[in-house]
């Protein structure tokens, strides 16, 4: 539960916390144990669901000009200064990479008492599952004098709030993204938070263990506990939101304006009521409810991003009449005072929002339904116009689908599962990229991946996640993205940092590989893409009686290929030429394997029974065919309804094949799958290409388009590493006018084409110089305005 000052306080402490990302950190905090320790409330299970507070009081004669602050917690916290809501966090990582957050307090201090305090939850077994944890602890730490006051010991107090109990959410499909909650505020503490609190019944904190950072030993070389890293990316954003309208009532008749507009409804004692809501549009977000009255009476919260006329089928998202809505909720009793407020300890996702209400003995007033937008504070700094507004729609529904998927991770999915993906996170970045602009959380994940490695070289599929899950393809496609932060990420000592890593992971690879290069016996979970299709499982393609499989040679083929550029570039002609090596042979045993010369097409397995445009997709990217083998096997992958077909997500790689064989022009009539998103009444991106009874409705592996209009369509793409060179190549397709803009390192790189009376006039704006192709033939780039006439 948050004060009515939660928004303005937040957003102070953002701006404040926000504005020492780039000022250096005590020195100590990096290599030496901290002064402060991780403390916890005595007697309470170290694991277990539990909400804690801890509290501090401190004496100023004078308000500080600033007040420097070091906050962590396990699972959670909110720190809250004189009752306004200053940090939440940490960022999630690992027990080896635990963050903190740093931030200056000064603002929300005075002369005279003032109180530091924080609420800090664990939510034990039904934690999320991106939640590492090793038990309950709050840790703070102050700089300066300050920090004999404020650093967490055992002078701090605390108590549980026994008013909180978890609400599991249980449904017929994978959910791990965390339980809802039972509030009772009948047992509510109270104004904990503010000086004059009394706060002499509660517990002197139970000190735990020292606090040490990343790499920082305890006595004789022994680790153990949190190892404290700097928060690496910026506060999550937090703006005011509120209900679009409002679908059907029952048992009240709501004002006309209501929920769009504040509007107040009073309810009288032993009534039953039901409101369902519509956002208009899929959100993150903590919703506030605000209520008087009506001890005893219970308050239902149910969220849910679509509305189902039967499970599992949601139908089109626009329609409601018959329908009935399942998922998550939180659950609230009335304790009776004037100016309750409830805001969930965790962001939901929703778009249609449900409120039961049963009155007890008296009558209840709510007074409002709002919420609070959150997020990654990603900007949206890319430009793309044309002639086709429907354009327009998908540039937007695909950045609300990026934007969902990313908080302090990127994630796959924000309701069911918030997990970072490998495969998800390659597409998401690239993105940022484009859409934004933004490294810092590309980075965060690329960290965390690399920190995921196994002894024996195989990173996780995702990672943070409390149980380790293997998807072998996933530890290429990081190679992917090594490749990709290469070719458009500022910073080139970044990617030498990571060609360890890089190297592990093929290592691993190469140990499975046969006499020929090819690979069988590959443990684990051999994902490529959702299809149902014969001896498709669970996303594994077919796989051939001695265990090799195409999709699997070809995906660890590319991943030698793109090692073998970045060893180029940054790290080691030997291991370039190993990785070279390693690819032709493979190449030349994928050709002999796998090629069908009756059909034209490389097979699954090498029974040469199964196709799919995955494999001749990866055959294209990969160089496995002639040019005019390319072409034949694109216009197959076009026309042929025998291939296993791509989902959403893979269409991102078959349209990347489709393009290097020249048909960049036709990108445009491709975009049927997003198209029927949108027919369907989608707001994000459904992840799976049955989208009638898809179970998550926001996936930004589905979101490239918003790479390829501007890759693609306006052509704008990377000729060097570091984007120190642009290569500009357009593909307008049926557009007659097309212009657009991306984020670049150096600026924009501004590209505007249009046609009148059969001619094209194309301007380019470049801050590095390149190469400028139109039907095939180049022409030079100089930094600066370039303008064509052809």
């Amino acid at each position: 539960m948050l004060n009515k000052l939660f928004l303005a306080g937040f957003l102070s402490g953002l701006f404040s916390c926000a504005s020492l990302f780039s000022q250096p950190l005590e020195p100590a905090l990096l290599h030496h144990p901290w002064k402060a320790g991780w403390i916890t409330v005595p007697g309470e299970s170290p694991t277990g669901y539990g909400i804690y507070l801890f509290r501090r009081t401190l004496k100023l004669s004078d308000k500080p000009a600033a007040l420097i602050i070091h906050v962590s917690a396990d699972n959670r916290y909110k720190l809250y200064v004189n009752d306004s809501l200053v940090s939440l966090g940490p960022a999630r990582g690992d027990l080896t990479h635990w963050y903190y957050e740093t931030l200056d307090i000064a603002g929300f201090l005075h002369p005279g008492m003032n109180t530091v305090s924080a609420e800090v939850w664990n939510e034990g077994e039904w934690r999320a599952e991106g939640q590492i944890s090793l038990r309950s602890g709050f840790l703070l730490e102050a700089d300066g004098v300050a920090g004999d006051s404020l650093n967490t010991g055992r002078e701090w107090k605390c108590i549980r709030d026994s008013s909180f109990k978890p609400l599991p959410f249980h449904t017929r499909t994978y959910y791990v993204a965390g339980p809802g909650e039972i509030v009772d505020y009948r047992n509510n503490v109270g104004r904990w938070r503010t000086p004059e609190f009394n706060d002499s019944s509660w517990k002197n904190a139970q000190f735990i263990m020292e606090a040490t950072p990343h790499n920082v030993s305890g006595g004789y070389g022994t680790i153990g506990g949190w190892e404290l890293i700097p928060r690496s990316i910026p506060p999550m954003e937090l703006t005011s939101q509120r209900m679009s309208r409002l679908v059907r009532s029952g048992g009240v008749h709501p004002a006309e304006n209501f929920p769009s507009q504040k509007a107040a409804l009073n309810l009288e004692p032993h009534k039953n009521v039901t409101l369902l809501l519509d956002q208009g549009f899929l959100t993150n977000a903590y919703p506030e409810v605000r209520f008087s009255g009506g001890r005893g009476s219970r308050i239902t919260l149910t969220y849910a991003e679509a509305l189902y006329t039967r499970y599992p089928f949601k139908g089109n998202r626009n329609e409601t009449d018959g329908k009935t809505i399942l998922g998550r909720q939180d659950s609230i009793i009335s304790g009776g005072s004037i100016g309750q407020i409830f805001i969930p300890h965790s962001y939901r996702t929703y778009r249609y929002l449900q409120i039961d209400i049963q009155t007890a003995d008296e009558p209840l007033v709510l007074d409002d339904i709002s919420a609070h937008k959150t997020g990654y504070p990603f900007q949206y700094n890319a430009v793309f116009h044309s002639d086709d507004t429907l354009m327009a729609r998908i540039l937007e529904t695909g950045w609300r689908t990026a934007e969902n998927c990313a908080m302090e991770t990127y994630m796959d999915c924000p309701y069911y599962e918030q997990l970072q993906y490998i495969g998800d996170t390659r597409i998401q970045a690239l993105i940022s990229f484009y859409n934004s602009g933004d490294e810092r959380l590309l980075r965060k994940a690329m960290d965390q991946m690399d920190e995921s490695r196994r002894p024996e070289g195989i990173s996780m599929s995702r990672h943070p996640s409390y149980t380790p899950q293997i998807i072998p393809p996933f530890s290429l496609w990081y190679i992917g993205m090594l490749h990709d932060y290469m070719m458009y990420g500022r910073d080139s000592g970044y990617v030498r940092n990571k060609l360890a890593g890089e190297r592990q992971i093929l290592d691993y690879f190469h140990h499975y590989q046969r006499k020929d290069g090819r690979l069988a016996g590959v443990p684990y979970w051999n994902f490529t893409d959702w299809v149902d299709k014969k001896d498709w499982n669970s996303g594994v393609g077919p796989t051939g009686k001695d265990g090799t499989s195409s999709l699997l040679d070809l995906q660890l083929l590319w991943a030698y290929q793109l090692a073998a550029a970045i060893e180029k570039q940054y790290g080691s002609e030997a291991y370039a030429r190993l990785y070279l090596g390693y690819a032709a042979q493979l190449k030349q045993s994928i050709r002999s394997a796998y090629w069908d010369e009756n059909r034209k097409l490389l097979a699954d397995r090498a029974e040469k029974d199964l196709f799919s445009q995955h494999a001749n997709t990866l055959g294209i990217l990969t160089g496995i065919f002639s040019a005019g083998e390319s072409n034949l096997v694109a216009g197959k992958l076009l026309t042929d309804t025998t291939l296993a077909p791509a989902s959403i997500y893979f269409k991102y790689y078959l349209h990347r094949a489709l393009i290097q064989t020249g048909l960049g022009n036709d990108y445009l009539q491709w975009l049927g799958k997003w198209k029927e998103n949108l027919d369907m009444g989608l707001s994000t991106w459904a992840e799976m290409s049955d989208i009638a009874n898809a179970r998550s409705d926001c996936h930004a592996w589905g979101a490239s388009p918003n790479i390829e209009l501007f890759r693609t369509v306006l052509g704008i793409d990377s000729e060097a590493p570091g984007f120190s060179r642009v290569r500009i190549e357009p593909h307008p397709g049926h557009l007659n006018r097309v212009n657009g803009e991306i984020p670049h390192p150096l600026g924009k790189i501004n590209v505007s084409c249009e046609k009148k009376q059969g001619h094209w006039s194309v301007t380019v704006r470049s801050p590095v110089p390149g190469t400028f192709i139109w039907k095939g033939k180049s022409y030079g780039i100089r930094a600066g305005v370039n303008e064509f006439s052809l």
